[in-house]
C-alpha cells in the first residue's frame, strides 16, 4: 500500500510538469511557479521515475521534450483543466465573507491605471478580499493564467493565445506631455514645432508594453533621430524626465491624466497620428465558471469598461 501510494501523480506536480513544457527551462519555472530551482529539479527526478522516461533532454542550453513528454502534453491540460472545473462546480463564493487572494498581471502603466480605482472599490464591497498585483511579463502571461498564478491579466496583448477568454474594456489613445511653463509650448501642437524638439521615445518591450510597439515605429519614423534626447522602456519614467526637461514624451492619454498634475506636465494632441489601444481584460477557460472568478471580473468589468462596451454585455 505504501508504495502504491508513493507512486501516485499529484496535481501539484502535474503543473510543475505543465509549465516545464511551456517554459523548456527549469530556472523559467521556478521564477514562474515562485519556487526554488532544486525543488523543480526534484519534482522532475520523480517525474522521470513515474513515467519512466527522462521527459526532458538537454540541447545546449535548451530543454527539449522527450517524445513521450509531447504525447502527454495534450492529456495533461484537459486532466488539469478537469480539476480545476471539479473544484470550482463546488465552491460557493461570498465576496462579504470571502478572504481569497485575486492575483492582476500588469505594467507599470496598468498598476497606476487599474490599482487605486480598484482597491478603493473592493474595500468597500468585499472587505476582506485581497489583491495582489504581479510585473507582467507578455512571454509568460498565458502560462500564469493557466496555472492559477494569476487571475487575470489587464491590457493590451495584441498577441494574446486565441484560447484565452478576453472582454473589451475601454479603447486608449496616445497625447504628448510637456511640462509646465514650456518656453515653446505655443508651437508644440503643430507638427513642424512638435518635430523639432527633442523626445524621449518610450520604447516597447515583452516584459511591458508590447502593444506600444506601432505607436513607437511611428514615431521613431517621423521624429529626427538627432531630436530624440533619451529612449526608455517605461512610460512613467519617460514622464518624470520630461517634467524637469524641455522634451517631449508621448503616453497613453489615460495614464497622462493621472500623471500631469503631480509631474507638472501639461497634455495636448499629438500632432501625428498613432493606433488606439484596445484594454481588455484576460483569463483562461479553466477558470471561467469559477463563482470567485466569476465575481471578481465582473467587478473590474463594471469599474472600468466603458458605457458602450456594458450595453453589449
Amino acid at each position: 500500500m505504501a508504495e502504491t501510494a508513493s507512486s501516485e501523480l499529484n496535481l501539484r506536480e502535474l503543473r510543475i510538469l505543465n509549465a516545464l513544457l511551456h517554459e523548456r527551462s527549469i530556472t523559467r519555472t521556478a521564477q514562474l511557479l515562485a519556487t526554488t530551482q532544486p525543488g523543480i529539479s526534484k519534482v522532475l527526478r520523480n517525474l522521470r521515475t513515474q513515467f519512466a522516461d527522462p521527459l526532458f533532454v538537454r540541447n545546449g542550453h535548451a530543454m527539449q521534450p522527450t517524445a513521450r513528454a509531447l504525447e502527454i502534453a495534450d492529456q495533461l491540460r484537459t486532466l488539469l483543466g478537469a480539476a480545476d472545473s471539479l473544484r470550482a462546480a463546488v465552491t460557493a463564493f461570498d465576496p462579504v465573507q470571502s478572504d481569497r487572494t485575486f492575483s492582476l498581471l500588469l505594467t507599470d502603466v496598468g498598476m497606476i491605471r487599474f490599482l487605486p480605482p480598484l482597491i478603493a472599490h473592493v474595500a468597500t464591497i468585499a472587505p476582506r478580499i485581497n489583491i495582489r498585483a504581479m510585473p507582467l511579463d507578455s512571454r509568460q502571461f498565458e502560462l500564469k493564467l493557466e496555472a492559477g498564478e494569476a487571475d487575470l491579466a489587464l491590457g493590451a496583448f495584441p498577441k494574446a493565445a486565441r484560447h484565452l477568454r478576453r472582454q473589451r474594456l475601454f479603447f486608449d489613445g496616445y497625447v504628448t506631455v510637456a511640462r509646465n511653463g514650456h518656453p515653446r509650448f505655443a508651437g508644440l501642437r503643430f507638427r513642424t514645432g512638435f518635430l523639432a524638439e527633442r523626445h524621449i521615445l518610450i520604447t516597447a518591450s515583452e516584459t511591458g508594453h508590447a502593444a506600444h510597439t506601432m505607436a513607437q515605429r511611428v514615431l521613431a519614423s517621423q521624429i529626427p533621430s538627432s531630436n530624440i534626447l533619451l529612449q526608455v522602456p517605461s512610460f512613467v519614467a519617460g514622464a518624470i524626465v520630461a517634467a524637469e526637461t524641455d522634451a517631449l514624451t508621448t503616453l497613453p492619454a489615460n495614464l497622462a491624466k493621472r500623471l500631469a498634475g503631480p509631474l507638472g506636465l501639461t497634455a495636448f494632441e499629438t500632432p501625428i497620428a498613432l493606433p488606439r489601444i484596445e484594454i481588455s481584460q484576460y483569463w483562461h477557460e479553466r477558470y471561467h465558471r469559477d463563482a470567485g472568478h466569476r465575481w471578481f471580473r465582473s467587478a473590474t468589468f463594471d469599474l472600468y469598461a466603458t458605457t458602450t462596451q456594458k450595453s453589449r454585455r
